[in-house]
């Protein structure tokens, strides 16, 4: 039988409707049953439909019984509506197989999720941008998402720069001082830094201590970064973590007055204020090739000298 994937818009509206349309296309040559909600090209203002039409997406994609809820892009809408999503029906969703998909302004509602039910949802690819890319899509975003789709997928592996190994070395000593590294049975969580940090303070934010947290971003100077960070740092989140796993921080442009201040100083900056290791070079963002991450499963992230994996075999 066919996998069955439900395309929805919960953010914002669909401007590239030819990536789309090859999104759609490509899913089907891929071998998937692929339905599209009916609102999913809808238009109001910046939002793919007004906040009832969204609302009304989302409900259908948690009622319709698709492997996958795949998001069609991501953008901005979700924060303003949190109040009103029925997570009792997405967890329902998520408890018969449902596996909601998505990444960017999509971290809202996987974060919200987490923390009113607990509930696993996956940060992965969006439809229009990494399917509905013309030529090829990245094959190992594609075999992540069809590990994912197939009930495969047990974890991800990625080559750590040299500047991650001394971050743990600078932890502790031992054995991490060589290179090795292990956190046993914490919660994965995180996504998108701005729409993560725009959570602080609010219900959705999901209260994880001892967990591992990821992040990614796109179109933010370093300064931007630091400044959301350091939202997170005083608000005690990056405190309670035993890691922080940075993604892909891409499309932005340093200036002359920078003076040297770029990316490997705000996380050099960042490592000397919270004691757990920070990792780097996560293949996961606004890029075309990511993993695909359970957010708000229990994983072990392990590192040998410089190879990282994050390993989640035992949800499925």
């Amino acid at each position: 039988m066919k996998k069955h994937i439900y395309i929805f818009s919960p953010c914002s509206a669909v401007r590239d409707k030819p990536a789309f349309r090859r999104g759609v296309l490509r899913l089907k040559k891929l071998g998937y049953e692929v339905e599209v909600d009916a609102a999913a090209l809808s238009s109001h203002q910046r939002f793919a439909g007004d906040d009832d039409t969204r609302l009304a997406a989302i409900n259908r994609a948690a009622a319709s019984g698709a492997d996958v809820a795949l998001i069609s892009r991501g953008g901005y809408g979700l924060t303003r509506i949190l109040p009103r999503i029925n997570y009792k029906a997405l967890d329902k969703a998520v408890s018969r197989g449902t596996r909601f998909v998505g990444l960017s302004d999509f971290t809202a509602l996987q974060n919200a999720l987490l923390a009113k039910t607990g509930a696993v949802s996956w940060a992965g690819p969006a439809l229009g941008e990494d399917f509905g890319v013309e030529g090829e899509p990245d094959d190992i975003m594609e075999a992540c998402f069809d590990d994912l789709i197939s009930g495969q997928g047990e974890g991800a592996g990625w080559r750590l720069p040299k500047s991650a190994i001394d971050s743990i070395a600078a932890c502790a000593g031992g054995a991490r001082a060589e290179g090795q590294f292990s956190v046993k049975n914490a919660v994965l969580w995180g996504g998108n830094l701005a729409v993560l940090s725009s959570l602080v303070g609010t219900p959705y934010l999901p209260d994880v201590k001892g967990g591992i947290l990821f992040l990614e971003e796109v179109h933010e100077h370093p300064y931007r970064l630091e400044r959301m960070l350091t939202q997170l740092l005083h608000a005690g989140v990056l405190a309670r973590q035993k890691a922080v796993v940075l993604g892909q921080f891409t499309n932005y442009k340093l200036v002359p007055h920078d003076r040297g201040f770029k990316l490997a100083t705000v996380v050099a900056w960042l490592q000397k204020q919270i004691k757990a290791p920070i990792l780097t070079g996560l293949p996961f963002g606004h890029v075309p090739t990511k993993v695909v991450l359970p957010v708000g499963a229990k994983v072990t992230l392990a590192v040998e000298d410089r190879d990282a994996f994050l390993l989640w075999g035992h949800t499925h």
